[in-house]
């Protein structure tokens, strides 16, 4: 019975059919790293039938892949003869100026923030060695990009004249303090002092 159903899965046709029910359903391995869970496709009509919690969170900006340069070259640190033998540092470079999906403003300002980042060409680069697998590295070279464009985005914190004049008395009631502790400490070392005349 057994080798009457291996015999029947070797068949090239069956096999292939198998395979073809699994994926229409949806049961292939896919790591929790690859590039189709990072980045699920979006339909234009999500944004109507969203959930109202939904809508109030920041959405995540998207980076189009196909317009970053993604090499993988070898990591340095422990990891024995397996270090020597594999890539799985991910470097991730894109042309800051020429990168349309990020608005001017930021790209100027993460010019100025980044510069040493920037290489003669204008490019930006980011590099991730921390796992020692690939997807995983390219995954935190991508969140990086998302954070450097996130802080780029915020806007300084405007504070009021009240808080303003608030901390100046704050600050010179400090100096006052700090000023009359020395004196004191200064007169007692004055004190300490022996008359000789």
């Amino acid at each position: 019975m057994a080798a009457h159903t291996l015999r029947a899965l070797c068949r090239p046709r069956l096999l292939a059919a198998r395979f073809s029910q699994r994926a229409g359903a949806g049961t292939e391995y896919r790591s929790a790293y690859s590039l189709d869970k990072l980045y699920p496709p979006q339909q234009d009509g999500d944004s109507t039938g969203t959930a109202p919690e939904q809508q109030q969170q920041p959405r995540t900006l998207d980076i189009p892949i196909s317009r970053l340069t993604v090499t993988y070259c070898r990591s340095s640190g422990p990891g024995g003869q397996h270090v020597n033998k594999v890539n799985t540092k991910a470097e991730v470079r894109f042309h800051l100026a020429s990168a349309d999906w990020i608005p001017e403003a930021v790209r100027q300002k993460m010019a100025s923030m980044y510069g040493n980042k920037i290489n003669r060409a204008g490019e930006l680069i980011v590099s991730s060695e921390e796992s020692r697998y690939q997807m995983r590295n390219l995954a935190l070279c991508l969140e990086k990009i998302r954070t450097m464009v996130t802080e780029a985005t915020e806007q300084p914190k405007v504070v009021s004249k009240e808080t303003t004049q608030k901390l100046i008395e704050r600050v010179e009631k400090m100096n006052r303090e700090r000023l009359r502790q020395k004196k004191i400490h200064s007169n007692i070392k004055q004190s300490r002092k022996a008359d000789f005349d």
